[in-house]
């Protein structure tokens, strides 16, 4: 697929904007990609001219959008509220919606979003970066890129679904709420957990390693979830577990089969949680941040394929559960006693073999982005950038599916594509 690019522009915000810093934690990036088809004879079909002009509307509230991430002097990462603006890449293919395939599993996907350069300074780049690619029978795509420190997929999702609302000219339905000391340290920090996610994760037993890997997708129907389910439900456990609970159980098992791990192998399953209705009092709707937080579940190859089914989806209950206004308080002070948050972050963050992370955005309205056309036909990652990774997402036909989309090594998906439905 060839990608032409017909126009890039930086859009401000319509209206002056606070100038202030905001501080975070997190360089990330991460980037959405939506899948619209055309209704053919509509002229205005994702006119650039609206989107640019929408997008300059819903800056002004969603002001740290408009902003750059840039170092202080101690050599922490902050948000500068500067008011320069996102940018806005118009682009065309002669290709059809159709050579996409699978869409996130598709190469060309990653054309479909714009490039994040990590070796030059942050500071030169806007946080947030938009991609419209029109293809030939009339289909578009939206990539966008924008810093996960400055937003989450949340916060990220609230921006796009809004922009999208003032674009069909009917507003903004949930306006952002900005106070960054929700989140601040306690004074002093008083960490009461041992948050081994911040730690190292298992290595694999031998040492091997490979950054080789593809991505899959598979649709797990309304009936596999209700058998997995119903393995929870023949012993005396009164727990109602949920569908995400047992998908990520199942999940971890299949991968650990797959990668063919010995049973004294340690296997981390990292599972991001959004803290925003956990502390206490719950958070303003709109918060616009980052408040995801961590839980990682660790067992052994052999606790994982040879104890019932149930000890598994148990354990993962209890960590989630686990996750209150006490925990997110004491892992915002284990971060901040940490000399470089950055470091901190990374070198527990990774998720190649034997370990794996999960992240749902099955509640997320992730079909909600409609731009006064109807509603996109795919939603998901733009790309799954390494070995380990794995989303949940809804089905766009909304029948109780979820779709399961994950990377692992060639060898170990081969594997994995007949355990996951051997249920």
């Amino acid at each position: 697929m060839i990608i032409t690019v017909k126009e890039e522009t930086i859009v401000q915000p319509v209206e002056k904007t606070p100038r202030q810093i905001l501080w975070t934690t997190s360089i990330m990036y991460k980037s959405q990609a939506f899948i619209y088809i055309s209704l053919m004879g509509i002229q205005t079909f994702f006119s650039p001219n609206v989107l640019r002009d929408a997008l300059s509307k819903v800056l002004v509230p969603f002001y740290p959008f408009a902003g750059k991430l840039k170092w202080n002097n101690e050599g922490r990462l902050e948000i500068d509220c500067n008011g320069d603006g996102a940018l806005f890449i118009e682009a065309e293919t002669e290709s059809v919606i159709e050579d996409l395939g699978e869409f996130l599993t598709s190469e060309e996907i990653t054309q479909l979003i714009p490039k994040v350069d990590y070796t030059k300074d942050i500071s030169s780049y806007p946080v947030v970066r938009i991609q419209v690619t029109y293809f030939k029978c009339g289909g578009v795509s939206l990539g966008v890129v924008m810093a996960h420190s400055v937003g989450d997929g949340d916060a990220g999702l609230n921006f796009i679904c809004s922009w999208s609302g003032v674009a069909r000219g009917i507003g903004i339905k949930i306006p952002p709420f900005i106070d960054r000391t929700l989140l601040r340290a306690r004074d002093p920090p008083t960490p009461s957990f041992p948050h081994i996610e911040y730690q190292p994760p298992p290595t694999m037993q031998p040492s091997q390693y490979s950054n080789s890997f593809t991505a899959s997708m598979f649709r797990l129907s309304s009936h596999h979830i209700n058998l997995l389910k119903a393995q929870c439900a023949e012993g005396s456990d009164t727990v109602r577990y949920s569908s995400f609970e047992v998908i990520a159980a199942h999940v971890w098992r299949c991968a650990c089969w797959a990668r063919g791990l010995v049973e004294c192998q340690e296997s981390k399953l990292t599972i991001p949680v959004d803290g925003r209705s956990r502390l206490s009092p719950p958070f303003p709707p709109g918060y616009l941040g980052n408040a995801i937080f961590n839980v990682t579940p660790m067992a052994t190859a052999g606790e994982i394929l040879s104890k019932p089914f149930i000890d598994i989806v148990r354990k993962i209950h209890e960590h989630l559960v686990m996750v209150d206004d006490e925990y997110i308080r004491s892992a915002i002070d284990y971060s901040a006693m940490q000399p470089s948050v950055f470091d901190l972050i990374y070198g527990a963050n990774s998720v190649n073999c034997p370990n794996i992370a999960i992240t749902s955005w099955y509640q997320m309205p992730i079909h909600e982005a409609e731009f006064g056309l109807g509603r996109p036909i795919y939603m998901g990652p733009g790309a799954i950038l390494c070995e380990g990774l794995a989303y949940i997402l809804p089905s766009p036909v909304e029948d109780g599916s979820r779709l399961l989309a994950i990377a692992l090594q060639p060898e170990h998906m081969a594997l994995f594509k007949d355990y996951i439905y051997d249920i």
